[in-house]
């Protein structure tokens, strides 16, 4: 799956650690989602899709096999 969060965390001039402290994280997993490597529950979709006030199709992208 695809994402924004790093382009939408840098919008709002955010560090890593920033975000991650807001969102109750660590940065190490927000740096894992930005790439990539890590999706995240959906209870932490819902929490990224309300803090950047945006729906979760926004900010994250599925992709079909």
């Amino acid at each position: 799956m695809k994402n924004r969060l790093r382009e939408l965390r840098e919008e709002k001039g955010l560090t890593q650690e920033e975000l991650a402290r807001i969102l109750g994280v660590t940065r190490q997993t927000i740096i894992a989602i930005e790439r990539g490597k890590y999706d995240p529950s959906l209870r932490l979709a819902f929490k990224i899709a309300r803090f950047f006030n945006r729906p979760i199709e926004e900010i994250f992208i599925y992709e079909v096999d």
